[in-house]
């Protein structure tokens, strides 16, 4: 810790945003990636128990091909053990959801049992970093099998389908690695080049930081990656180029050229070979150590230190534990609220309340807004295509996979836009069990929705974050380590290239985190002032240093010109 006092005043009064939560922004380079896995995995079984008579069994075997929709981002060495993953977490949700609802009906018992699980949910998709789309899909599967009528003698089938359509789902996940392995490492690099050449062609705490998360991405996807080939090592040298330019950006020629990074970035996520760049300054022949790094990361003591990880991120002090609470108290008010007025299905208002449990109340406001107007546009559009889904199953069956795919194209541009084919494909999803009343649906949709959104920022409101202050400082703490540490093996002449490398990783890695926590905790209300000057000095104390030791990789370990970081807190 340092010694510069932290302020406790009261933090000023914030504004919650209107106008920000429904901006449209550009869609993801990889939507259709999981939009097109989906489809995919969901189409076979489905076609198949259509062709057996047997669709009121879709809900079981969709649970399996949603896991489809996960892990597009990870290199595919990692991607077949966490998709793995998945499936096996979705298929113990939905045993604990089917032998409750064998066992039970009492609406508060189910209740709780839905609020308790989509709150597990949320810490371990948050604690293992499994990424998009996160909690919900789990929370919205495990939710409505509650709710679903249930006989112990049927559980064993019903699961075997679950796991049957979802290591289908694993082989559609991991099934392109046949034609691309290097798929997801080219697109990370893409990304961290082009993110680079921004930084370079418009230098700014903005641009650094988005190059700074997106440099440490790209690294982390390599470290991941399968064995050493061409290609990777292409791409490692890029890697290098990109970090050289945002350590020390600034338009001109050299590594740090906008133009050169883009034609690059572009090359790179083209399906033609990868750019092979010149060596960087002071590149040696094992690139910068991450053969050792990697083969460290994967030795027995590598994979203990990450299940230590994993447990800390899992502890009793963890930043997550908040968040799980609010997902706990609001999926239990919501569905409370909907059983108090009568409500048929309460597994909507919990699914909803769940969604709304993001990493600050800034996120859940936002949140609550994107949720509620999509979902209320979605009963527009399910009451339109209502009649074309009831001309015949399989026009069901294509309306489902068609909202499938229109929810992962639509997502990436904006929460709401994604939910307003979210919802008609959860209300055509009761379809397969027999016809409803469309009014029905529809009414009780739109009053779970609001039930839903109005407990699940109460909550967030109400149950207070407090440990995001907390986090802030912990990851000023590990920023002044890591930094100490690259400036001590940077300016070390006898340091053996892997330790200095591992160290500039470490540092970009702790600034990745420090923003990351500076960014979720000024969107937290009801917590002291954040020590928002340290969280600037340290930030650029950090790049500082990875600029100085860039300067020290490039004149082979000499000694740099001068150029000393402040202390944490000395500007």
């Amino acid at each position: 810790m340092t010694d510069t006092p932290i302020s406790r005043g009261k933090p000023p009064a914030r504004g919650l945003p209107w106008a920000s939560a429904f901006r449209l922004s550009r869609p993801s380079d990889t939507w259709f990636k999981p939009a097109l896995s989906v489809v995919v995995a969901s189409a076979v079984p489905q076609l198949t128990l259509l062709a057996i008579g047997r669709l009121d069994l879709v809900m079981y075997t969709m649970a399996g091909s949603l896991c489809a929709l996960y892990g597009h981002g990870l290199p595919y060495a990692r991607r077949a053990g966490a998709v793995a993953g998945v499936v096996l977490g979705m298929a113990a949700s939905l045993a604990v959801a089917l032998v409750t609802a064998s066992l039970t009906g009492s609406t508060a018992v189910l209740v709780a049992v839905g609020a308790l699980l989509a709150a597990a949910q949320k810490v371990l998709c948050d604690a293992t970093r499994i990424g998009p789309p996160g909690h919900v899909i789990f929370t919205f599967v495990s939710s409505a099998a509650l709710f679903a009528p249930q006989r112990p003698e049927q559980i064993p089938g019903h699961l075997a389908l679950t796991l049957g359509a979802g290591a289908f789902a694993w082989l559609v996940a991991v099934a392109p690695a046949l034609v691309r392995r290097e798929g997801p490492e080219r697109r990370a690099v893409a990304r961290a080049l082009a993110a680079a050449a921004a930084c370079a062609a418009d230098p700014g705490p903005r641009t650094r930081n988005a190059a700074a998360a997106a440099v440490h991405a790209a690294w982390q996807c390599l470290l991941a990656s399968g064995r050493p080939t061409p290609v990777r090592r292409s791409l490692e040298r890029l890697v290098v180029h990109a970090e050289a330019a945002f350590v020390a950006p600034g338009p001109g020629g050299g590594a740090a050229d906008p133009d050169r990074l883009r034609d690059w970035a572009a090359l790179t996520r083209a399906r033609g070979p990868v750019p092979t760049p010149p060596p960087a300054p002071g590149t040696p022949d094992e690139l910068y150590g991450i053969d050792a790094e990697r083969a460290a990361l994967r030795a027995p003591e590598g994979r203990r230190a990450a299940r230590r990880a994993l447990l800390h991120r899992l502890g009793p002090g963890s930043p997550l534990l908040p968040v799980a609470l609010r997902t706990l108290a609001g999926c239990a008010l919501a569905g409370h609220l909907c059983a108090v007025l009568g409500v048929g299905r309460p597994y909507w208002a919990i699914v909803t309340a769940a969604s709304l449990c993001q990493a600050n109340l800034t996120l859940s406001w936002n949140r609550a807004l994107q949720r509620t107007l999509g979902n209320l546009l979605g009963v527009l559009v399910f009451a339109a295509v209502l009649p074309v889904s009831r001309i015949s199953p399989l026009a069901l069956v294509c309306c489902c996979l068609f909202f499938s795919f229109a929810a992962e194209a639509l997502i990436t541009r904006n929460y709401w836009l994604g939910s307003v084919a979210v919802t008609p494909m959860a209300l055509l999803v009761l379809e397969f069990g027999g016809a409803h009343p469309a009014g029905g649906l529809i009414g009780d949709r739109v009053l779970d929705t609001v039930l839903g959104a109005v407990a699940g920022f109460l909550a967030a409101t109400l149950v207070t974050n407090r440990r995001a202050a907390g986090r802030v400082e912990r990851a000023l703490d590990a920023t002044g380590r890591a930094r100490a540490d690259a400036r001590r093996t940077g300016a070390d002449p006898g340091a053996a290239h892997a330790t200095r490398d591992r160290a500039r990783r470490k540092l970009t890695a702790s600034l990745v985190e420090l923003r990351e926590a500076g960014d979720a905790a000024a969107g937290e209300w009801w917590q002291r002032a954040l020590p928002e000057q340290r969280l600037l000095a340290a930030e650029r104390a950090g790049h500082r240093t990875l600029a100085a030791t860039a300067q020290r990789r490039g004149s082979g370990g000499a000694a740099p010109p001068a150029v000393h970081a402040p202390s944490i807190g000395a500007e």
